[in-house]
């Protein structure tokens, strides 16, 4: 069995979230016309309510507005979906509002008025940030899926045979035989689509981070 066939990545998509009606739609002009895709709404809680999760992108966001200000979004989707980086644009700027919003995982702090190239070139290095981050999720739900596949021991096998042990060491841990072990290691392989120790090793590694 091979890793399941995955979608084309999708294109992120610039999210501007502002109170002010002029504001939104000069952002969308200055996106677009360098090739953006782009999505308006009038505050934080508009973006929650039209808002996918899987698709990938960041969110140019004001400070102050009605029903859901920045910060509040921001603490929102610091919890939901950190992989969205967050690009906070104000007239209204201060030191300590910019650092609460950095401290909270903000990818930038702008205040108004700002260069438009100035801005493009922070918005590209977010797409660019949110791209790699998508891929990465794409990767581990991938791999999630494939280790659902595995049976209760079968897992417990996989698990050994990452902390180092050998088939024999397995079946004394797990009081089964060596042969049955080496049974469980054949289904493993098959289900992941490895053919060896080294990549189900690298595999997994790379998927939990350890």
């Amino acid at each position: 069995m091979s890793t399941p066939t995955a979608k084309p990545a999708a294109i992120p998509t610039v999210f501007v979230v502002d109170d002010d009606d002029g504001v939104r739609e000069s952002l969308r002009w200055l996106l677009e016309s360098v090739g953006h895709p782009v999505r308006v709404f009038r505050n934080g809680r508009e973006f929650l309510d039209g808002y996918d999760a899987d698709q990938p992108g960041c969110l140019l966001l004001d400070v102050r507005m009605p029903l859901m200000g920045g910060f509040e979004l921001q603490e929102v989707l610091r919890i939901d979906n950190p992989a969205l980086p967050i690009l906070f644009l104000t007239g209204h700027g201060s030191i300590p509002m910019s650092v609460r919003a950095m401290r909270n995982g903000a990818f930038d702090f702008i205040e108004k008025p700002f260069s438009d190239q100035a801005l493009l070139d922070r918005v590209q290095d977010a797409v660019n940030r949110a791209a790699e981050l998508h891929r990465q999720q794409r990767h581990t739900r991938s791999i999630n899926q494939l280790l659902a596949l595995l049976s209760p021991r079968e897992r417990e096998v996989l698990d050994l045979l990452i902390d180092g042990l050998s088939s024999r060491e397995i079946g004394v841990e797990l009081g089964i035989s060596k042969k049955t072990v080496e049974v469980h290691r054949c289904h493993i392989r098959e289900k992941l689509g490895i053919g060896s120790v080294a990549e189900l090793v690298r595999l997994v590694l790379n998927n939990d981070g350890r």
